[in-house]
């Protein structure tokens, strides 16, 4: 049986995490729409939010009304500015672009923010 080697990392100062950049980007291409999108990962806030806005106040119960305009909206950024491309207003127009330039961007989306369809079923249990 072979030896298994840990990688011994130090520790980190609360500044080191603060201040390192750990956020990602993605090229995604979409022919539906001619050319190619900048994706970003979600910050934990955001990613929260974005669960948040999948939850009816109301009742609780998951719903996923637009669910991938929505995460499309909060993951695709401008190239040159790095600040997001569309608002919570753009969310229903976004809607009514091609399921498979959306779904693209949502797959895309999932797998950088690491949002596993587990995830998803989670929210829909609680």
């Amino acid at each position: 049986m072979a030896a298994v080697r840990s990688i011994k990392m130090g520790y980190l100062k609360r500044d080191e995490i603060l201040n390192c950049d750990d956020m990602k980007t993605q090229d995604v291409n979409v022919p539906e729409w001619g050319g190619t999108v900048v994706i970003k990962m979600m910050t934990g806030k955001e990613r929260d939010a974005f669960e948040a806005s999948c939850i009816n106040a109301q009742d609780g119960v998951f719903k996923m009304d637009n669910i991938r305009a929505k995460l499309v909206a909060k993951t695709v950024i401008d190239p040159e500015t790095k600040e997001p491309m569309f608002t919570v207003a753009d969310i229903e127009a976004l809607g009514n672009k091609s399921a498979t330039a959306l779904d693209k961007i949502f797959t895309a989306s999932q797998k950088l923010s690491k949002i596993s369809e587990k995830d998803v079923e989670e929210l829909a249990k609680n």
